[in-house]
């Protein structure tokens, strides 16, 4: 004899139902912008993007990174990695630098469906992983770009999210390297992540760095970080 549910029952069946498809605010992926801001630092961010001209290195504005040892970190695209094979094994071992991945072929993403965005994403982080040893859970898109199906993605393969909350303009080649210092030094603030290139298409990028570091930082009391450092960063301001 089959048993009828009672109206009353049935209410709080599909209200324990309700609760239970409504997506959990910790399931979906955190798009970061930008760190604490009482951290007394900003993330130094590098975009590797393929070219089509030039050595797709910005090799002056390396060594000056290197030579004052400044934190840093490196999106790379598969791509990119694939003709720069020395400059990636240089890059891991800098213990003040990190890397992240930047796609694989620099695709517009929200042209994709999800398993496209997936190969797209995944290739470079398998590459780093196979190739030299190393795990990065780093990912930016390439332009900026995104879409729900993007964050999805980015979530279910364990990576965290990094955009910025300031754009430096670098690779912009009307752009004076006193505009972009302008433009930079009046939006920078505690916790702040900035986008550069270090692909050789932003002309002015050393020179915007030099001064951002030497005199611009110090001035307002901030100092480089990667974007670990200052996504784990909990000191406060002096």
């Amino acid at each position: 004899m089959r048993r009828l549910i009672q109206p009353r029952a049935l209410l709080g069946l599909l209200f324990l139902l309700a609760i239970a498809l409504v997506p959990s605010p910790h399931s979906v992926a955190q798009v970061i912008t930008a760190g604490s801001p009482t951290c007394p630092g900003v993330a130094l961010t590098f975009d590797l993007c393929p070219v089509r001209k030039g050595s797709g290195y910005d090799q002056p504005l390396m060594d000056y990174l290197i030579t004052h040892r400044i934190p840093a970190t490196f999106f790379m695209s598969g791509k990119w990695m694939a003709k720069h094979e020395a400059d990636v094994e240089h890059l891991l071992g800098l213990d003040f630098f990190e890397v992240g991945t930047h796609g694989e072929v620099h695709a517009h993403l929200p042209m994709h469906d999800a398993d496209e965005q997936r190969t797209e994403i995944l290739g470079p982080v398998k590459h780093l992983q196979e190739y030299y040893g190393h795990e990065t859970t780093l990912f930016r898109p390439p332009y900026g770009e995104y879409n729900d199906e993007t964050v999805s993605v980015v979530k279910l393969l364990g990576l965290q999210f990094i955009q910025w909350n300031i754009e430096s303009g670098d690779p912009d080649p009307t752009l004076s390297a006193d505009s972009i210092l302008a433009r930079v030094t009046r939006r920078t603030k505690p916790g702040s992540i900035i986008v550069f290139h270090a692909n050789g298409k932003g002309k002015q990028t050393r020179r915007v760095i030099e001064q951002l570091t030497s005199k611009i930082l110090p001035a307002k009391r901030l100092r480089p970080m990667t974007v670990t450092e200052l996504l784990d960063c909990q000191s406060q301001t002096p």
